[in-house]
């Protein structure tokens, strides 16, 4: 909900405790993210990722439980603000329509929080690497998984549906989630290896998908 003219409230600022744990979460995850990408994530052990930042693997664990679950940090910000966005979407909306707007709304901030985090420009070079990475992708795909359940549990709330009795949520968001994989896979695979780039052609994919499903394929067919 915007707020009227005047009463926004900045975040409240951080002890010096919190912003000390918070810088070294953050450079700890720049550490994991450039041996990622540089020396290949089943080559970096957290150790190295550790000794980078000058701390010791009991600190890196304090902060993270694993490798896998730094990889994805940042993936994990994006996403739960677009649960968040699609959860306020009005409820006049289609479920599609919900889940189209809800990730445009939420990309408008998500490479502001990226760059909170990390450059940007890291965090794309690595997610082009999750391609390459057969325990990546395996995590990314579990994930994917994990994460359209969640999604199809809030389109059955918003349509007062019960997901385990009705297969369309789930139809919905799986057919949604395949385009975002094709999208990344094309991308992934192209030159441009920015955060626009990646945002035009999962736009331009979902603009195609009810022409695909419902239209014909076959050139001249009557």
């Amino acid at each position: 909900m915007t707020r009227p003219a005047g009463t926004a409230h900045a975040a409240p600022r951080l002890g010096l405790r919190e912003r000390k744990k918070q810088r070294t979460r953050d450079a700890l995850l720049r550490a994991a993210l450039e041996l990622f990408t540089a020396r290949g994530y089943e080559r970096t052990t957290v150790d190295e990722i550790a000794e980078a930042v000058d701390v010791s693997q009991r600190t890196f664990f304090r902060y993270f439980a694993s490798k896998e679950e730094a990889a994805f940090f940042v993936s994990r910000l994006a996403e739960a603000r677009f649960v968040d966005a699609l959860r306020a979407r009005p409820a006049d909306e289609t479920p599609l329509e919900a889940l189209r707007r809800a990730l445009a709304e939420s990309w408008e901030s998500i490479g502001e929080a990226i760059e909170q985090l990390v450059p940007l420009e890291l965090h794309m070079r690595f997610y082009r690497v999750i391609e390459s990475t057969p325990a990546l992708l395996a995590a990314h795909l579990r994930r994917a998984a994990e994460l359209e359940e969640e999604i199809a549990r809030v389109i059955a709330d918003r349509e007062g549906l019960d997901v385990d009795a009705d297969p369309r949520p789930r139809v919905a968001v799986a057919v949604f989630g395949a385009v975002i994989r094709v999208t990344e896979r094309i991308w992934s695979a192209g030159d441009e290896a920015t955060l626009g780039a990646l945002r035009d052609l999962t736009f331009s994919y979902l603009d195609q998908v009810e022409p695909a499903l419902t239209g014909s394929w076959r050139t001249g067919r009557p």
